[in-house]
């Protein structure tokens, strides 16, 4: 309605110099190189896979080291130094540990054997 039959909606542009048209077609010759390479970008589901499995291993590193330093921070020192006595004694006193461990061994094997 507003255009007569036949009008171009272009733009009318003065005749410009063969120099400048060639230096317009390679800037969107590269504007559309970047385009391209970013949508390609965004269909590559392998690389974005791996980027998500990337993130998810160090958000997981984090979350683990910080529970580590949460237990140690709870843990009181006493527990450790029960277990470091338990240790000392069982390497001052091996023979109980050792009829303890047949024992618990021999508990075992008769288990086993009774369900066959």
């Amino acid at each position: 309605m507003g255009q007569e039959p036949g009008a171009s909606s272009a733009p009318v542009t003065e005749p410009r110099d063969p120099a400048e048209i060639r230096q317009d077609i390679e800037t969107t010759r590269h504007e559309l190189g970047e385009t391209v390479e970013a949508l390609a970008h965004k269909a590559d589901v392998k690389a974005q896979a791996k980027a998500k499995v990337d993130e998810v291993k160090g958000r997981v590193a984090d979350k683990r080291t910080e529970s580590l330093h949460r237990v140690r921070e709870a843990t009181p020192a006493s527990a450790g130094h029960a277990a470091l006595a338990v240790s000392v004694k069982a390497r001052e006193h091996p023979v109980p540990l050792g009829i303890a461990g047949a024992a618990i061994a021999g508990f075992v094997l008769g288990r086993l054997s009774a369900r066959r």
